[in-house]
């Protein structure tokens, strides 16, 4: 049976530099390299921004229906709500004499994972944004599955159906489904029996051109579509794992998902820990956002979502922060994107909540060039529907630090990458 309140309990006793995790337990889970926003060739890929943004406004807008349907709006941030679903709508050419490609970038950190007995390998998105697991079903019939491994359930003899489906609104419309199952999955060794998860019957042709297989989702289960424990919650249940904690390194190399505590071999120093709320996200509050020594705003709550590379503000609050960097202006209003000059691309942005500061390096901030002389910034003022006093810092900020996570103490902590 589904419980409200064991979705929303949460033992916030954590002091901000708090290390409450015994570390190096775990074991690593390699990633794969994005794609993303960046051509190869250092162009800003607006096109695939674009996608972007609109995934996650729709990923967000699914999130909170999860959230009002599981807990009840009480659980909202002040200021939020479900938002329209939200459609593509291409850019409008502006370097018309510029050749574009497809590959680099950052835009999804993938690893592989097995489900089934025997079992079925596939290539999956490990997104903190999110809660549930999905991958392709033998039923997914559409060219954007064809190259996709897919989960046939009468090959598997420990999976179950179960009552229910699964639902997911993407950028081009589409009600994608599935049916809800249960069955055996693995992450690096690490087992949990009877995991619920969807095997989709379509999925987006965004999906179709990358090489993941699925998602799966690792933050609370008050947002799950499912309204089950996601994996991780499972295997830590089922004693699998001894700690509820995982830490990401996102990288163009080297990036890696550590399961049951952190890889020390990464980073430097101790974590700085920081309670999270209530709200079913890694949501951290109290945040500051600096352009080198001077506070451009304070005071805001914060979500850590991998599975995304832009940073999100609010609108007026992103302009602000725009306006104190020199030669900067709106270049897409729709979707919040600023630009500034390529020579002095940013490299002073930081978040603080309360201890260090936590630096945005000029590499990470720009998403490329627009122009010859013009570059776009990784922070999109957009409202996402999440608050109105929320921020989302996707992997743009990520990279620049050691992420832990831990469902035992209910806090996020960052610490100095190696």
């Amino acid at each position: 049976m589904f419980v409200k309140t064991s979705l929303i309990t949460l033992a916030l006793v954590l002091s901000t530099r708090a290390s409450p995790v015994v570390e190096g337990l775990g074991v690593p889970v390699p990633f794969e390299k994005r794609n993303g926003m960046t051509t190869e060739d250092g162009w800003f890929d607006h096109e695939s921004a674009i996608q972007q943004v609109v995934y996650d406004r729709n990923k967000h807008r699914q999130n909170m229906i999860n959230l009002e349907h599981n807990i009840g709006r009480e659980a909202f941030n002040d200021g939020a709500e479900i938002m329209p679903v939200a459609h593509y709508d291409p850019p409008s050419q502006k370097r018309q004499a510029e050749k574009l490609t497809d590959e680099g970038g950052d835009e999804y950190w993938a690893g592989t994972i097995s489900i089934g007995t025997p079992l079925k390998n596939f290539l999956i998105d490990f997104d903190t944004g999110s809660a549930d697991l999905w991958v392709p079903s033998v039923n997914c019939t559409i060219s954007a599955c064809s190259k996709k491994a897919k989960y046939k359930p009468s090959s598997s003899t420990t999976g179950v159906r179960k009552d229910g489906t699964f639902s997911i609104q993407y950028a081009d419309g589409s009600q994608v489904t599935g049916p809800v199952y249960t069955d055996t999955v693995t992450v690096a060794g690490i087992t949990a029996k009877n995991q619920y998860f969807s095997p989709v019957n379509t999925i987006s042709d965004r999906f179709g051109s990358e090489a993941r297989d699925g998602l799966l989702g690792m933050a609370f289960p008050a947002i799950s579509n499912l309204r089950q424990s996601p994996f991780f919650n499972t295997a830590k249940t089922q004693g699998a794992v001894k700690s509820g904690v995982f830490g990401f390194k996102l990288a163009k190399s080297g990036s890696e998902l550590y399961l049951g505590g952190t890889n020390t071999k990464l980073y430097t120093g101790a974590i700085e820990y920081h309670q999270v709320t209530g709200s079913g996200f890694w949501q951290v509050p109290g945040a500051s956002l600096l352009l080198g020594s001077t506070t451009v705003l304070s005071g805001f709550q914060t979500i850590i979502d991998s599975g995304t590379t832009i940073i999100y503000g609010p609108p007026n609050d992103v302009a602000t922060l725009y306006k104190s960097i020199p030669g900067s202006q709106l270049y897409d209003q729709k979707n919040g994107f600023y630009s500034f000059p390529c020579s002095s691309v940013p490299a002073n942005v930081g978040f603080n909540w309360g201890g260090r500061t936590w630096t945005i390096s000029a590499a990470n901030f720009n998403f490329g060039k627009a122009s010859s002389t013009r570059c776009i910034g990784a922070i999109a003022g957009v409202d996402l529907g999440l608050g109105t006093n929320t921020w989302l810092l996707g992997d743009s900020f990520m990279k620049n630090v050691y992420s832990a996570f831990s469902f035992d103490s209910n806090s996020v902590g960052f610490a100095q990458l190696k």
